[in-house]
């Protein structure tokens, strides 16, 4: 825990002190630091396990099966790719892999400067306008290889306009 600032490690123990009083409190402490912090690394894992008495070996497991929880810090903009059957029948290997190829990364990786994270996804639930990514939560229909540029290049400038 000797990672973890002071400030962290009092918002960590205030997130555990709010489900105290709950049966199973595991997902909603973190899911609360998840969104937070946008990752649960070990340190975190093991404070949450020193203030629960669950073991760490329990939310480990719990933290690298469900797929919104994450181990590593993601980008400003995680691009989740879709890569069920009617995605990847409808090219989404073909997008992902453009993403990839523009932003330097494979699925699973962040870019340097902390930007774009991409993600390969099971299922968005969109099956009919695939292939589908989501960026952020926000759903992009039908997406096109030839796409993909245009997509990268409007986060980009997005940042532009907040400087």
């Amino acid at each position: 825990m000797a990672h973890l600032s002071e400030a962290a490690v009092g918002k960590i123990n205030e997130i555990c002190s709010r489900y105290v009083d709950e049966k199973t409190p595991l997902m909603m402490i973190l899911s609360d630091i998840q969104r937070e912090y946008g990752y649960i690394p070990l340190e975190v894992q093991e404070l949450v396990s020193k203030n629960t008495g669950i073991s760490v070996a329990e939310i480990f497991g719990v933290v690298s099966f469900y797929s919104f929880f994450s181990l590593q810090p993601k980008g400003k903009y995680v691009i989740g790719c879709c890569l069920g059957t009617a995605c990847y029948v409808k090219g989404a290997q073909k997008v992902i892999d453009k993403f990839s190829d523009l932003l330097g990364i494979k699925p699973g990786e962040t870019t340097e400067d902390g930007m774009f994270t991409i993600d390969a996804l099971r299922c968005l639930g969109a099956c009919g306008i695939a292939p589908a990514v989501s960026i952020n939560g926000k759903v992009y229909p039908k997406v096109e290889i030839n796409e993909v540029s245009k997509i990268i290049e409007e986060l980009k400038s997005q940042e532009g306009d907040k400087i």
